[in-house]
Parts: structure tokens; sequence; C-alpha cells
């Protein structure tokens, strides 16, 4: 779970517009330090540049993946254009999700 800058800006559009059940953030950066990217930047630890994504919302119901990831990337457009360099979605409906006994 993260709770940086980015993080909480993620967590608030995701929050507001899909109302997920779930909703999982995972700063994955420090991964990535050292990495070169476009624009001769480089990922810092800690730098909120790439995160991992889970989203279980009923608003995903009936809807393909393809939709589901343009759906999340649309909310976070502004984020995907400045400080987000990779972000993995996990998308899932309620209906979707397997209960264990």
């Amino acid at each position: 779970m993260s709770d940086g800058p980015v993080a909480k800006i993620i967590r608030e559009k995701l929050s507001a517009a899909l109302s997920p059940q779930r909703l999982e953030i995972e700063d994955d950066s420090w991964r990535h330090a050292g990495h070169h990217h476009e624009g001769g930047m480089d990922a810092q630890p800690g730098g909120e540049t790439h995160f991992n994504l889970t989203v279980v919302s009923a608003a995903f119901e009936g809807q393909s993946r393809v939709l589901r990831q343009r759906t999340v990337n649309g909310l976070l457009r502004d984020e995907l254009a400045g400080p987000i360099h990779a972000l993995s979605i996990k998308a899932l409906a309620p209906s979707e999700i397997v209960h264990s006994a």
C-alpha cells in the first residue's frame, strides 16, 4: 500500500469516480530505480513513478477488460502525463472475485 502524494491523488480520483469495493495501490517505483526513461529521467526510490493497481468496482460489471483499462487511464490522465511513468491495472467487477471458504 502506498500513501505518498501521487498515491493519494490516485485513491481520491478512483474512489470518487468508481466507488470501489476494494482499491489497492502499490508503489513499485523502487524496483525501477536507475532505469532510463524518456526525457532522460531515472525513476527514484519512492519517487511514485510506477504503480500496480487493483480496483474492484460494480462500475466494471459487463465491461470488457480494455474498456476498464481505458476508464482507469482516463481518470488518471493528468498523472499519466506527469509523474506516473508506468501503471499496471487489475480492474475487476465484484462478481469476478473468487471467495474462498
